[in-house]
């Protein structure tokens, strides 16, 4: 079953979207997550089966920034 998972986080830019890249590719897939830059939450939307919220959380802040739910 497809699922959508929300977070907020302190991702800011590109520079930082590029950090979290590789973290996040592994962690759920290449096409599976995208980081709304221009909003002020700055909310990643990851989407696919099976998803874990605390595995996000935890590829995020691997790379060094912070997710939180939505």
């Amino acid at each position: 079953m497809k699922q959508e998972l929300k977070f907020k986080t302190n991702i800011k830019c590109m520079g930082c979207v590029s950090q979290v890249t590789d973290a996040l590719n592994e962690a759920v897939g290449a096409e599976n997550w995208e980081v709304d830059i221009q909003s002020p939450d700055k909310p990643l939307t990851v989407k696919g089966e099976n998803l874990d919220a605390e595995t996000v959380i935890a590829a995020v802040k691997e790379a060094g920034f912070r997710a939180e739910a939505a």
